[in-house]
């Protein structure tokens, strides 16, 4: 996120209103990725992950509000960052919800969250056929390419929400996954925001290594969706006897 610019003449508490704002978008981010990193560390399910958790979806969730609030309004309008901010909030929340809403259950919400999924993919291919139109090929600095990746994460997830919806809830380990995949990948675009997006914080001797952090976690994502799935595969193999009878 660029640094606020206020004019020097405005009140001080537009100032100070500024400051705290920016000071509490990067505060939730540096104990959201803390959060995130220790909730991977400790055992899935124990009380501290249950706490990192927690902690994890609210600063995420206080992070990627003020991006998608502010973005629109810096000197330098940074749409990436709306689009960003959104889908972020959307996959906490949904990843959230998944493993805190009763198995099976539906409603209203799980429409709302397929419409912000769609609106997603639908803004983000907008944004990038302006960023390919443009004489420098890029829109507020970002290329067009820079959009294929939320229209990609968009697209799953308005799929998932489309498939919860007809199955009435999902149970059992796609719930899981659910929750896993969207988590994580949130994780990935918070650590990409700051590794990437910032990368002028960091010494230079370490930028051209920036790129290891998105690529743990990516690694971490599909390691557990297949311990998920393997977990789902043997408890459905011991629910059989010998010559397909089914306990």
């Amino acid at each position: 996120m660029s640094i606020l610019h206020i004019s020097p003449d405005a009140p001080v508490l537009v100032h100070a209103a500024a400051a705290l704002v920016l000071h509490l978008h990067i505060g939730a981010g540096t104990v959201g990725l803390l959060s995130g990193a220790a909730a991977f560390m400790v055992r899935k399910g124990s009380r501290g992950h249950r706490l990192a958790g927690n902690i994890f979806v609210v600063s995420m969730l206080i992070m990627a509000a003020i991006g998608a609030v502010v973005a629109p309004f810096l000197p330098t309008p940074e749409r990436a960052s709306v689009i960003a901010g959104v889908l972020t909030f959307y996959l906490v929340l949904s990843s959230w919800s998944a493993v805190k809403r009763k198995p099976g259950q539906i409603g209203a919400y799980d429409y709302g969250l397929l419409l912000t999924a769609s609106s997603v993919v639908g803004a983000s291919a907008y944004l990038m056929s302006l960023a390919a139109q443009s004489t420098s090929g890029k829109l507020d600095g970002q290329p067009a390419a820079a959009f294929v990746m939320f229209m990609i994460i968009g697209s799953l997830a308005a799929v998932g929400d489309l498939r919860l919806i007809l199955k009435r809830g999902v149970t059992g380990a796609t719930r899981l996954a659910r929750h896993l995949w969207r988590m994580t990948v949130a994780f990935f675009i918070a650590a990409n925001a700051l590794f990437l997006g910032q990368s002028q914080l960091f010494p230079k001797a370490l930028r051209g290594w920036l790129f290891l952090p998105a690529l743990l976690i990516l690694g971490l994502l599909l390691y557990w969706l297949g311990h998920v799935g393997h977990g789902a595969s043997r408890r459905r193999s011991r629910t059989r006897l010998p010559g397909g009878a089914v306990t």
